[in-house]
């Protein structure tokens, strides 16, 4: 059964939703740009027939604050107050897109804070050959001013986010979408080599897989953070 819930983290609300046990072992469910985190219902209510799972509004999506200022490091810090205001101690940590990379970021900065950490078609932190660009899908349900601001970062990445992967002790696994992603799948396993404990699991269905066969990826990650 899910539930809607919000949580104020400083000066921003987050919404988030919730499955599975409120015994269970707690796992951090992060969006993509664009996003909310109703990407993550069908594998969501999967993965909380064994895990305590919160997925996350970021800010500037769904039901959470649009507030002015967005970044990287203010979603990770703003994932870091979640974690304090729900009292979780550790957590599995998953992101699609920029989820990933802010999982990355708290991994990094707070790796007391992350059992395990995947990652789902994330963009790698080195320059793109070409830059990205997003086209929303459907409805919108987010702030414009935030896509601009994510794109910049992605598109020029500070040279020390590439270094920093190396400082990841939390084991990881990168799930990438195959042929008929948009990312590139090289930069992908470029990345898997430099986090020190990291798989790289081709699945093959895009860049959205836990949209278009959620089973699949709640399947890969409950293995995962069981093995």
């Amino acid at each position: 059964m899910e539930d809607q819930s919000v949580v104020d983290v400083g000066d921003v609300r987050l919404a988030y939703r919730t499955w599975g046990d409120s015994l269970g072992s707690p796992v951090v469910l992060l969006h993509g740009l664009g996003g909310s985190s109703a990407d993550w219902e069908a594998a969501g209510t999967l993965l909380g027939e064994e895990w305590r799972v919160y997925a996350v509004d970021l800010r500037g999506h769904g039901e959470s604050d649009w507030p002015d200022e967005y970044g990287f490091e203010q979603m990770r810090d703003d994932i870091l107050e979640f974690l304090d205001a729900c009292e979780l101690d550790r957590a599995g940590v998953v992101g699609h897109g920029m989820g990933g990379i802010v999982g990355c970021l708290l991994a990094e900065e707070h790796p007391d804070r992350v059992e395990r950490l995947v990652l789902v078609e994330t963009p790698p932190p080195f320059p793109p050959e070409r830059p990205a660009v997003f086209t929303p899908e459907g409805p919108v349900d987010y702030d414009e001013n935030a896509v601009p601001a994510v794109l910049a970062q992605i598109n020029g990445p500070d040279p020390r986010q590439e270094e920093d992967l190396g400082q990841i002790v939390a084991p990881t696994m990168i799930l990438a979408g195959g042929p008929e992603s948009t990312m590139p799948q090289a930069r992908l396993a470029d990345m898997a080599s430099l986090i020190p404990d990291c798989q790289l699991v081709t699945l093959g269905d895009g860049h959205r897989p836990h949209l278009r066969h959620p089973d699949q990826v709640a399947s890969r990650i409950t293995e995962f953070f069981t093995s």
